[in-house]
């Protein structure tokens, strides 16, 4: 479970954030599955929507990209706590 949020930056996007107690995993498994700059492959889904991207380090975390095309189909906003399942690799 996390909360959405949306980065202002240059290319901006929404995230939530991998609870901490789950990075420790994602960590160790990192160096097997990474293709460059921390990255790490991951299969996700939120509600009934699933799709291909990359977990992106961040402060010691990871957070996950979520589409527009993803909060559209689930009416997630930025703000919501919503469950994500993750898998790595």
């Amino acid at each position: 479970m996390g909360e959405v949020w949306y980065w202002r930056g240059p290319a901006p996007f929404h995230f939530v954030t991998v609870p901490e107690e789950h990075c420790a995993t994602i960590k160790a498994m990192a160096a097997y599955v990474t293709y460059g700059w921390g990255m790490i492959p991951a299969t996700v889904r939120v509600g009934r929507t699933e799709w291909r991207t990359a977990l992106w380090p961040k402060e010691g975390r990871y957070v996950v990209p979520l589409k527009a095309k993803v909060r559209s189909a689930e009416g997630v906003q930025e703000g919501d706590t919503i469950a994500v399942a993750l898998e790595v690799g």
